[in-house]
């Protein structure tokens, strides 16, 4: 699974901001949105702020633009056309405001450039909302995270994971990463093993040479929940969602000033998600949830 999100190396460290509390830093923030008997889902939105209806009478059509090859969240469907997460979450956008939308997949690096040629009016394809990228397009309001979690093997579950229940217990993770970066600056009576890529990092704890991994909880779901797993593993504790360390949320990307159409997708996010549609289209797509 490739990556949207903010990978920092350790010289990054310096960026992050200085005397950080580890209260604040291993915070599990916003507990997801529950229902009886059911796994727990994100929600982004605070129903105490509910946005306004704008007026929205000049939209009547929104092309969106979306990549190629990024499972769950964008791929080319049996038929050739448009499918996953992303695609789905913007047809029902759509519903929601109640115009016609157009969905166009396109290569992941040239998403940007065609959106500020006006080739299309919104880009909706997993992109996190980076200093950088917001000097070239507008985002709307986050509309999912990409949590940090620990996974370990079936026959050592975790209920809670702190720094002082990894002291002296191996844990893997990628170098280079924001999630080592994390792991050195909080977990530090942990020994902890970096390693190239995602399934080196994995391999190592179904070997058994790591006790636990940290990681990309997304992208874990999706392993653990996979044939390439081996039903080896499982989550320990909750997630961790530090802003500083794991970035700030994905948005929908739009033109530098098109704040009619930014303000209209942050209202129809938050009908969808307070109808319970986005909980419906989360949990069709995570089986596994990584919150």
């Amino acid at each position: 699974m490739k990556t949207r999100f903010a990978i920092i190396g350790l010289a990054a460290a310096a960026w992050l901001l200085p005397g950080a509390s580890l209260r604040c830093a291993l915070a599990q923030e916003a507990a997801p949105r529950t229902t009886p008997g059911a796994q727990a889902v994100p929600g982004f939105w605070d129903p105490r702020r509910r946005p306004d209806r704008p007026d929205m009478a000049r939209l009547t059509v929104i092309r969106f633009l979306t990549e190629i090859d990024y499972p769950p969240f964008n791929f080319a469907g049996p038929d050739g056309n448009p499918a996953g997460f992303n695609v789905d979450f913007a047809k029902l956008l759509c519903d929601e405001i109640g115009v016609t939308c157009t969905i166009q997949m396109r290569r992941f690096e040239t998403l940007v450039d065609s959106l500020t040629a006006n080739r299309g009016d919104a880009i909706i394809a997993s992109i996190a909302a980076t200093p950088a990228l917001r000097t070239k397009v507008d985002f709307t309001d986050p509309y999912y995270r990409t949590p940090a979690r620990f996974v370990s093997r079936r026959d050592a579950l975790m209920e809670t994971v702190r720094p002082e229940y990894l002291e002296g217990k191996r844990v893997g993770v990628i170098a280079g990463s924001s999630h080592e970066v994390y792991l050195k600056a909080f977990f530090t009576d942990a020994e902890i093993i970096s390693y190239a890529n995602d399934d080196t990092v994995r391999q190592a704890l179904r070997r058994g040479e790591v006790d636990l991994i940290f990681g990309d909880a997304i992208a874990l779901s999706l392993w653990i929940n996979g044939t390439d797993s081996g039903d080896c593993c499982a989550f320990s504790g909750g997630p961790f969602m530090e802003s500083r360390y794991f970035g700030e949320g994905v948005g929908i990307a739009v033109r530098r000033g098109n704040d009619l159409l930014r303000q209209a997708l942050n209202w129809a996010m938050f009908r969808v998600w307070e109808k319970g549609r986005y909980t419906d289209l989360w949990l069709r797509y995570f089986s596994v949830n990584p919150f």
